[in-house]
């Protein structure tokens, strides 16, 4: 029953929507730039729930354990204000801390207004903040930043989708953009005279004199991050090292509220304003300086590489140099592939890595197939 609940929730397909728009969108801008795709339009559908699959049950396994009961009319607020960042397509405000608190703010306006919305299931009305539910919310909003920081860690590299742009000399560089959601199915606790009003047949838990349910509820959070003097594979674990001690930073205020209950709803804007600073601080760090992927005089730079190419077997990775090809200087595209043309048989490659030190790949090709292997390349 809790699962089919969980089906009914509009914020699951709205997520579901949104994640395949982003593919959408991401591939139709890949294709008007490089006139092909990077990797297929089905990645962010994929990555929704298989990224996030295990932390969901993990987090389960805490709130319940735990027992850190929310009411209904936070989850009512938190899947309106999912559903508008997730329609707006505001991934800068998708970060879980941001919804968390936007919820906690709509119940305590309906409170503080005397406001009631009946919307036919359940009337969505407010809830004071002394109740001593915000310390759950506070709490669940920490763990849920630990998990927005394993995501980023691993996967908004790989997400990120090249742009490109002119630099201050005029000359064509690339820019990466990363978008992401994921949706966490998480077993909440809820006030079991909360559902009982609407549903006397779902199962409670007594605990002492008061009742709790369980529920299956989709949470979701989403990150959006633009990488132009740093390359997404070192600009983002650093990013995720920074959201982990605001998840931590959360996690400890949000503790304190069991002595104090002020501390959850401080916790709750330390996080919140912990998080924002984040993106600003990184934002602006990448919005100066000059761009790390351009034209450079020792070869040819590497924009991206296209999944399951001769490329991508031979270890070429985005922001590295060839700077020969079967022996053969090469400084710009039409130099790659004749000089590729000269051996039909193989592909001997000198590359420039990260740290600037040569290495040497080689891979088999076909003549007149130099398009197969899979190089996206700034000239």
């Amino acid at each position: 029953m809790a699962i089919a609940m969980f089906f009914l929730n509009p914020v699951f397909y709205v997520a579901l929507f949104a994640a395949t728009m982003l593919g959408y969108f991401r591939v139709k801008k890949e294709r008007r730039i490089f006139r092909t795709r990077i990797v297929y339009g089905g990645t962010e559908f994929k990555r929704l729930l298989k990224d996030g699959w295990l932390y969901a049950l993990i987090l389960s396994v805490i709130v319940a354990a735990a027992g850190l009961a929310v009411p209904m009319e936070w989850l009512i607020a938190l899947s309106v204000v999912s559903i508008i960042v997730m329609l707006t397509g505001f991934y800068h405000l998708a970060s879980f801390v941001y919804l968390a608190g936007a919820a906690a703010l709509v119940v305590w306006l309906f409170e503080a207004n005397d406001w009631v919305l009946n919307l036919g299931f359940a009337e969505m009305t407010g809830r004071g903040l002394a109740d001593g539910w915000l310390i759950s919310v506070a709490l669940i909003a920490g763990l849920l930043l630990f998990i927005e920081s394993r995501m980023v860690e691993k996967s908004a590299a790989a997400a990120a989708s090249p742009r490109l742009h002119k630099s201050a000399r005029g000359l064509r560089a690339a820019a990466y953009i990363s978008r992401r959601l994921w949706l966490i199915p998480a077993v909440l606790v809820v006030p079991g005279e909360m559902i009982s009003e609407y549903a006397p047949y779902w199962p409670q838990l007594p605990i002492g004199e008061s009742a709790f349910s369980f529920i299956l509820f989709p949470l979701v959070f989403g990150f959006q991050g633009r990488s132009k003097r740093t390359l997404p594979v070192y600009l983002y674990p650093k990013i995720a090292k920074s959201i982990a001690w605001s998840a931590v930073l959360t996690i400890v205020l949000a503790l304190f509220g069991f002595l104090w209950q002020p501390m959850a709803i401080i916790a709750l804007t330390v996080g919140a304003l912990f998080r924002l600073g984040i993106s600003l601080y990184y934002a602006q760090k990448e919005r100066s300086g000059n761009y790390t992927v351009t034209p450079q005089a020792q070869g040819v730079m590497i924009i991206d590489v296209l999944p399951g190419s001769p490329a991508e077997k031979m270890g070429l990775v985005r922001g590295e140099i060839i700077r020969k090809v079967n022996g053969t200087t090469v400084t710009n595209e039409t130099e790659l592939y004749e000089a590729i043309q000269l051996n039909a048989a193989h592909c001997r490659l000198e590359v420039i890595d990260h740290n600037l030190e040569m290495r040497l790949r080689q891979h088999v090709v076909f003549r007149h197939d130099h398009h197969r292997l899979g190089l996206l390349i700034v000239e």
